[in-house]
């Protein structure tokens, strides 16, 4: 299937240190009716996979729309001069936008990716599994069939069938990361998947606030 995204990149008069976190948190309040932006419908959490995503990239802030989340993003991208986020105000000096119509899904070849932020696999249930496995081996299979339910659930999101099996295989390293001021184990490296992602896009928890960016590295025979 083909989806519809916009990449918005925002530059800014000085060097921005906050986190996509408090980006989201400068969109969800500034245009608190559009309930794409922050993902709650009438104080209930949506836990849907997100059509608006955070991203700090480089220092760089963008936001990514995703079909209708691309349609929202065009009507709020030049409504705002200057962001708060967190203690900081930031005056918006340039923005770049950029739209396409890019194919998702099953491919019959295999592509590679990186994360360019740290991709958030483990939740609280499967964290102590993770940790109770003996071998290295066991542990890159464990988040094989994570990163596959990943692609599954954010297939089903986007009403895309999958109709084949997902392969995917990975090489990546753990980290320690900060999310809601809590520590949180999370992986940085590559992945391969007969799977085509938009760059930019989010896999796994928390994409919203810009965890799990994956960019196209290449595409094998």
């Amino acid at each position: 299937m083909r989806l519809r995204i916009l990449i918005l990149t925002l530059e800014s008069d000085r060097q921005i240190r906050e986190n996509a976190s408090k980006l989201r948190g400068f969109f969800a309040t500034k245009f608190s009716d559009y309930a794409l932006l922050h993902q709650h419908n009438v104080d209930r959490l949506v836990y849907s996979y997100p059509l608006v995503q955070y991203k700090v990239i480089d220092g760089t802030p963008m936001v990514v729309g995703i079909n209708e989340g691309a349609e929202v993003l065009k009507e709020v991208y030049d409504k705002f001069d200057e962001m708060r986020l967190g203690e900081g105000v930031y005056e918006v000096v340039e923005r770049g936008i950029f739209v396409q119509d890019v194919e998702f899904g099953l491919s019959d070849k295999i592509h590679a990716y990186e994360f360019v932020t740290p991709w958030l696999a483990l939740n609280q249930k499967n964290y102590m599994k993770f940790y109770g496995l003996k071998s290295r081996d066991e542990q890159v299979e464990f988040l094989r069939k994570i990163l596959t339910g990943n692609l599954l659930s954010m297939s089903k999101s986007l009403d895309y069938q999958v109709p084949d099996r997902i392969k995917c295989d990975l090489q990546v390293r753990m980290m320690k990361n900060r999310l809601k001021d809590v520590n949180v184990m999370a992986f940085v490296g590559r992945f391969q998947a007969n799977f085509l992602i938009p760059d930019y896009l989010g896999v796994g928890k928390s994409v919203s606030r810009g965890f799990g960016v994956v960019r196209h590295v290449a595409a094998c025979d």
